[in-house]
Order: C-alpha cells, then structure tokens, then sequence
C-alpha cells in the first residue's frame, strides 16, 4: 500500500497540476471526512457537507485567484460553518455546545484544507529560469520524509530524553537532533540540484520543515489522545488512517508556501 501511495503521488506529479490538485483535494476531502467521522464518534456534532464542499472551494479557488481565492474560500466556509451549526437541530430547538463546535470545525478547516489548499497551490508558482514547479514539490516532500528517517534512526540509537512525554511519548530530543541534521542535508541538496537555489535557502528550508512536520505529528498525536484512539482509522491496511500519514505534510506544505513567497526562490 506505502508503494501504490508513492507511486501515485509521483503519477500525480508528472501528469501535470491538474493532477497534483486532483489528488490534493482527494487527501483533502478523505481526510477531512475521516477526522469528521471521528470526532462525531465522541460526540462532536459537525456539518460534514460544509466541511467537506467548503474544503474543496478554497483549493479549487486558489487555482485561478491564487491567495485570494483561498481567503475567499476559507471565509466563505467558516461563515457557513457557524450559521449551519446554529441551526442543526432545527430553528426551534436551542443549539446545544455550539462554541464548543464551531471551533473544534474551525481547527479542522485550517488543520487540513487550508494548509492542503497552500500545497495544492505549490503547482502552480511562480519560479525562475527553468525550474519546474513540479521539483518544489519534490523538495518539500523529500523534506518531510527525511524528518521521519532521521528522526527514528537517531531516535532508536540514540533516544533517552523525551520531547514532549504528555503529548508524544516516543518522541526524543535526540530524534529530533536527527530529523534537523538529516533534514538539513537534503534540504540543501534538494535547493542546490533541483532547485538552482543558494545553500543558506536550502539549509533554511530543511530546518524549518523538520519543525512544521514535527509539530504536525505532535498535535495529530494529541487530537487522538484527547479523543483516545490510537489510529484515525483502517482506511490504508497496515498504516491506520490517512491523517496518520498526512500529519506531518500537512502544515510542511504551508511552510514550503510562505519561504518560497518570502524569499522568492
């Protein structure tokens, strides 16, 4: 199942944007549905249409208006969200945890289609010279993956001290260490071969995804602690849900947005 995902991706890659956005607003929509389903599991009442068809308006916005397609997008979603909580049961019948509602709804819009709507729009940047959009990607995910191994290589050799025990007991600051070293090397080398991009970017890169993937696991481990499940769910055989896939990619596909807009490549 792990090669069959990999393979789609790098399909997905090479077919175009069209088909990068296809598979992002199919990991959006699966995704978003799945933690829906969780929450509603424990009693958390969410409007899924509105999470779900508001999710898939701020990606597909982007591919035309860019940013301000994605605000639109995202505004338009959270105003539906609150006004269709209200009336969930009804217009006669009091809403009961509204608040309580309308922001665990608000976390999951910005968790998962607002930073898959930033990764969809890596596609379609502007670089320079003859750089590929399609190598942006590349680098971001080879990023990521490169935090996971350098992070459970140090970690089984070297972990003693925990990072965060109440969140993420598996988690060492020595994995960590070796997520950054890891992530750094091919950080720079994915900015310097792929990218035609100095050093200091690539190294500035790899650093600062590490960080978003490794904030993405631990607040992914914390929603399942707090709703005490241990996977999202079986939806990929042998690996649990696709949030537990996706956690780290999520908020390292914002990041790989917001560096490349600051710094312009």
């Amino acid at each position: 199942m792990g090669a069959f995902l990999g393979a789609l991706v790098i399909g997905s890659l090479f077919l175009g944007a069209w088909a990068w956005y296809l598979l992002v607003a199919g990991a959006a929509a699966l995704g978003t549905w799945e933690v829906a389903q969780r929450l509603r599991e424990s009693d958390w009442m969410l409007p899924r249409p509105v999470l779900l068809i508001g999710g898939q308006s701020m990606i597909w916005l982007s591919w035309p208006m860019g940013v301000a397609g994605i605000a639109v997008g995202l505004l338009g979603t959270l105003m539906f969200l609150m006004v269709s909580r209200l009336f969930l049961y009804g217009a006669n019948e009091a809403p009961r945890n509204w608040l309580r509602d309308v922001g665990v709804g608000t976390f999951v819009i910005m968790w998962i289609p607002l930073c898959l709507a930033f990764g969809a729009s890596l596609a379609r940047m502007p670089t320079p010279g003859d750089v590929n959009p399609v190598w942006v990607i590349v680098t971001f995910m080879l990023c990521v993956v490169a935090n996971d191994v350098g992070g459970y290589v140090a970690g089984v050799f070297f972990g003693k001290h925990p990072m965060a025990p109440a969140v993420s007991p598996k988690k060492s600051w020595e994995g960590f260490a070796g997520s950054v070293i890891f992530g750094s090397v091919i950080g720079v080398a994915a900015a310097m071969l792929l990218l035609d991009a100095p050093w200091w970017f690539g190294l500035l890169l790899g650093i600062l995804l590490v960080v978003a993937a490794t904030l993405g696991d631990l607040v992914e481990s914390q929603f399942k602690r707090d709703l005490g499940i241990k996977d999202m769910s079986s939806m990929i055989p042998g690996h649990g849900g696709l949030m537990d896939r996706l956690d780290g990619m999520l908020p390292a596909a914002a990041m790989t947005w917001m560096l490349l807009t600051l710094f312009g490549l």
